[in-house]
């Protein structure tokens, strides 16, 4: 039989899901090899048993600790999709305030018919089995991930930082430019998208294994910023792992 896979969103704006949808051309074969249970971006349908559980977005409502449980033990594995569902991301840039606070700002009176908490990825409420990162994901790496699990692998994670795809794209280094950039520590993958269209990396794939925070911490020093501007650089996607730099 097919492998069952699932899609499921949580806190997030659904774009890494989005991305699934748009490999026009990679999905009937994939389709061929495997059968889409439940995503509810794509279909209506629910299964109560997964091989795979692809999780997009963190959690963020007390709620969803439940539902995160209860995919766990109906799924033989769990893969967060995405900056949100790998890291936490943007959403939890809300962990600086109390809940009741952001609660009433936002609801005002109604805020007592409403659920947050602090956000965290998906990892901190259940285990999981590997990830894919990126804000949003690429295509590509979420065809060769599943290609690999099918085939009975292990999927390889990409550990080299951006500024060696940087690199190979031909480009400029951005500090030649007068400008920064988190590349030298952020997990590359992505290709150097953001570079490469005249951007900057502002991490969105979260840290390399043993990166040198140091040295990037004195890199930007040199450009200008002051110890402020980088914590808040960092915190932009990063922030629920802040404890790796302050």
């Amino acid at each position: 039989m097919k492998p069952k896979v699932a899609v499921f969103d949580f806190t997030c704006c659904e774009g890494c899901e989005l991305q699934i949808l748009n490999c026009e051309e990679e999905l009937p074969e994939l389709l061929s090899a495997l059968e889409i249970v439940e995503f509810r971006e794509a279909m209506t349908g629910k299964a109560s048993y997964y091989d795979i559980a692809f999780i997009d977005g963190a959690c963020s409502r007390q709620s969803e600790i439940a539902r995160l449980k209860d995919i766990r033990k109906r799924a033989k594995m769990v893969i967060p999709i995405g900056t949100c569902a790998c890291l936490g991301g943007v959403n939890c840039l809300k962990n600086n305030y109390t809940m009741d606070e952001l609660l009433r700002s936002e609801y005002g009176e109604s805020a007592k018919y409403h659920d947050t908490i602090p956000a965290r990825p998906i990892s901190a409420v259940i285990p999981v089995d590997f990830y894919i990162p990126g804000c949003p994901i690429v295509k590509k790496e979420f065809i060769r991930v599943v290609q690999e699990i099918l085939a009975g692998r292990i999927p390889h994670q990409y550990n080299n930082p951006v500024c060696a795809e940087c690199k190979m794209a031909g480009n400029v280094c951005v500090f030649d430019k007068g400008m920064t950039c988190l590349g030298p520590v952020t997990r590359g993958g992505c290709e150097a998208t953001c570079i490469t269209g005249g951007g900057v990396c502002w991490g969105c794939r979260g840290l390399v294994d043993e990166p040198n925070i140091n040295s990037e911490k004195l890199i930007l020093e040199q450009a200008g910023l002051s110890v402020e501007d980088i914590v808040k650089k960092f915190d932009l996607f990063n922030i629920y792992q802040e404890h790796v730099w302050k």
